[in-house]
C-alpha cells in the first residue's frame, strides 16, 4: 500500500506541478497585455488517513488563484480612447447583442465604424449625460448603453448672448455715425450678418440701431427681419455707461428665411456706473472710429473631431465650431469580492455568486477609482517572479518523477525478492 501510495501521491503532483506551469506560462505570455491579472497556483494537501503503525499518503491538489483586484501600472498613450481606471472597479462592457453585462480592467478601446467604443469585441458602457454632464437616464445598470459618438455628431446653437465692450468718441460731433459687423446665428446654425450704426444724438447720449442680417455666404440676401427699435444709450459726465433704453436692451430677429425660430437676443452692452462695457472718452485718433470687442455665444452646424475623458468620467466631444459639450458618463463598478468573478477570454470578467453583484458609481466617489484617459494599465505579471517560479515547479516535477522511479524500481525488488 505505502509503494502504490508512493506512487499517487508522486502521479499528483506531477498533475499539480503541470498545471502550475500551465498558469506561469498563461501569466508570462500575456505580460504585455493591457489590465492582464496573473493567475497563481494554490496547493494544498489531500491526506487519505494514517495512525501510529502506518502510514496512507495521499498527494496534493491545486486551484488557480486570480489576483483580479490586484491594480497594474498606469502608462500613459498617444490615444484618447485608451482609459483606465486609478484605483478599485472595473469598466462596465457588453457583447455585440448587447445580452450580458461584464467587467474588465483592459481599457485598449477603439472606435469602430459606428462610433461605438469596442476592445475585444465587447463595448464599452456608459450613462447618456445632458451637455451639462449630468446623467439623464438614472445611475442604475439597466440605464447603461453603449458609448456611440455618432449619436451625437453634430450641434449648433442659435445666439443668445451677445457682450459688446467698445469706446464711442466723446468729441464726435452730433449726427455723427459709426458702423460695426456682428456676427448672428439661427437656431438651424446658419450665419448671418448684421450691422451696428452708433450714432450720437447729443451730448452724453447715443444711439445703437441694427439692420436686417444679411447671408454670410454672399452679405447682401436678407435672411431675416429686425423687429426691435434702436437702443438709446446715456453715459455719465465721468464717460461710463449710464444707462440704455430699453434696459435691459434686447435685439429680436423675426422671419427667418431658413425656417429657423425667432431669436431674442441679450445685450450685455455693460454694468451701468462703470466702463466694463461701453464707455465714452474723447479720441485722439485723426479719424475717428469705434472699433468694439464683441463676443457673441452662437455656434454654426458643426461636426465631431475628437473625445476626450475626465477624471470623472465624463465623455466630452469637441465640435469643428469649436464647441465641446459631454455626451456619456463612464461608471465604475465595484464587487465585495472581485477576486471572484469568473475571468473569460478577451480580458473581461463575469459576475458570480462569489464575487457579488456590481455597484455603478461615478467614478472617484464611494472608494471607485478615477478614470484615466489616454492611459492604459500595464498587466501585473512580474517576469522575474514568473521564472523563479517556474524553477520552483520544474524542480517538484522533476523531483515528482523521480520517486515515481524509485518506487518503480523498488517494486522490481519486491517482485524478485518473491519470485
Amino acid at each position: 500500500m505505502s509503494l502504490s501510495g508512493a506512487i499517487s501521491s508522486a502521479v499528483s503532483a506531477l498533475q499539480a506541478q503541470a498545471q502550475a506551469i500551465a498558469m506561469i506560462s498563461d501569466n508570462i505570455a500575456n505580460s504585455e497585455t493591457a489590465g492582464y491579472k496573473t493567475t497563481y497556483a494554490s496547493f494544498s494537501a489531500l491526506v487519505t488517513g494514517s495512525d501510529a503503525s502506518s502510514y496512507s499518503s495521499g498527494g496534493v491538489l491545486v486551484s488557480g488563484r486570480s489576483n483580479v483586484s490586484q491594480s497594474g501600472l498606469l502608462t500613459a498613450t498617444d490615444s484618447a480612447t485608451d482609459l483606465a481606471i486609478d484605483g478599485s472597479g472595473f469598466f462596465a462592457v457588453t457583447d455585440a447583442e448587447g445580452t450580458g453585462t461584464y467587467y474588465t480592467r483592459n481599457g485598449a478601446f477603439e472606435f469602430d465604424e459606428e462610433g461605438q467604443l469596442v476592445n475585444n469585441g465587447y463595448y464599452l458602457l456608459g450613462w447618456p449625460t445632458d451637455a451639462d454632464g449630468n446623467v439623464t437616464g438614472g445611475q442604475s445598470t439597466g440605464s447603461l448603453e453603449k458609448i456611440d459618438v455618432d449619436s451625437v455628431s453634430s450641434s449648433a446653437a442659435a445666439t443668445s448672448e451677445v457682450s459688446i465692450t467698445a469706446n464711442l468718441p466723446a468729441n464726435a460731433a452730433v449726427g455723427d455715425t459709426f458702423t460695426n459687423t456682428m456676427d448672428l446665428y439661427d437656431s438651424l446654425g446658419t450665419a448671418s450678418t448684421t450691422t451696428i450704426t452708433w450714432t450720437k444724438t447729443g451730448e452724453n447720449t447715443w444711439t445703437a440701431s441694427f439692420s436686417d442680417p444679411v447671408s454670410s455666404s454672399d452679405g447682401t440676401t436678407s435672411v431675416g427681419t429686425v423687429s426691435s427699435s434702436a437702443i438709446s444709450i446715456t453715459f455719465n459726465s465721468d464717460g461710463t455707461l449710464a444707462s440704455t433704453d430699453p434696459s435691459p436692451p434686447t435685439l429680436t430677429v423675426s422671419g427667418w428665411s431658413t425656417g429657423a425660430a425667432d431669436s431674442t437676443i441679450s445685450l450685455d452692452l455693460g454694468e451701468a456706473g462703470t466702463a466694463s462695457g461701453l464707455s465714452q472718452y474723447s479720441s485722439t485718433a485723426d479719424k475717428l472710429t469705434v472699433t468694439p470687442t464683441i463676443d457673441q455665444d452662437g455656434l454654426a452646424y458643426g461636426t465631431l473631431t475628437s473625445i476626450s475623458v475626465s477624471d470623472d468620467g465624463t465623455v466630452e466631444a469637441s465640435y469643428t465650431n469649436g464647441q465641446t459639450r459631454a455626451i456619456y458618463k463612464i461608471p465604475v463598478a465595484t464587487f465585495a469580492n472581485a477576486d471572484g468573478l469568473t475571468a473569460m477570454s478577451g480580458a473581461v470578467y463575469s459576475a458570480n455568486g462569489d464575487s457579488g453583484s456590481a455597484t455603478l458609481h461615478l467614478a472617484g466617489t464611494d472608494g471607485a477609482g478615477t478614470v484615466e484617459g489616454s492611459t492604459l494599465e500595464s498587466s501585473t505579471t512580474d517576469t522575474n517572479e514568473e521564472f523563479s517560479n517556474m524553477i520552483a515547479a520544474q524542480q517538484a516535477y522533476s523531483a515528482a518523477a523521480r520517486v515515481m522511479s524509485t518506487a518503480s524500481s523498488m517494486y522490481d525488488s519486491l517482485l524478485q525478492a518473491v519470485s
